[in-house]
């Protein structure tokens, strides 16, 4: 347990699937108390998991939410402007999983941690996809509708009539919620050996540092 790497990648279902399913949850809590639960609930875990010998944990912040093709359809008349509610969430949720690593650290002897900034790479992903070697940054490959944001791919779910584009690789999405492969790679290349010393996409260690750790 000491010399694993335990990765964290949690969040997007806690602040998504709301919106997505029709839930009220939200009408219950303000959003700080339901962040504060959710960040809870992650707290609760690596504490367990350092009882038990882990030391090196791995996180993944989470991205604008509200910008992804999915959440961009949700509201009728929104011109394709990102959807505010669940960006703040997504921003609220990210303060508060760097404040609670950084309290962490200075708690639990030997505890070292990776945060990866998924919001800012892909955030540049998105709006300078050609600096990234892609075509599209905002609308999904493969879907329905403006964005091609109706979760259809496949033609398993509601909705059977979807259109696919010709070269993933040229997109930013894959489908309403989801990153195509190569932009999964590039943000897993920079997770796993990026610069910590000059840039806070990650830090303050990278992945591939807390596995050379004893």
């Amino acid at each position: 347990m000491s010399r694993a790497v335990h990765l964290f990648s949690i969040g997007t279902n806690d602040y998504a699937s709301p919106f997505l399913t029709n839930s009220t949850i939200l009408n219950n809590y303000n959003k700080s108390t339901y962040v504060g639960m959710v960040i809870g609930n992650i707290t609760t875990v690596i504490h367990g998991i350092y009882k038990r010998g882990g030391r090196k944990f791995a996180f993944i912040n989470l991205p604008d939410l509200g910008c992804v093709p999915g959440m961009r359809i949700i509201k009728s008349g929104n011109n394709g402007s990102c959807f505010e509610e669940a960006t703040r969430l997504a921003s609220l949720h990210n303060k508060a999983l760097s404040k609670l690593l950084y309290e962490l650290e200075k708690q639990l002897k030997g505890f070292k941690y990776s945060l990866f900034d998924l919001n800012s790479n892909l955030r540049q992903r998105m709006e300078h996809p050609s600096k990234y070697g892609f075509k599209e940054g905002e609308t999904a490959c493969c879907g329905t509708g403006e964005y091609r944001g109706v979760l259809s791919c496949g033609g398993k779910r509601p909705v059977k009539e979807f259109q696919l584009c010709k070269h993933p690789q040229k997109y930013v999405f894959w489908d309403s919620l989801h990153l195509t492969e190569r932009t999964y790679k590039q943000l897993a290349d920079q997770m796993w050996g990026g610069a910590t010393s000059d840039s806070h996409d990650v830090g303050p260690y990278n992945i591939k540092q807390l596995f050379r750790i004893p």
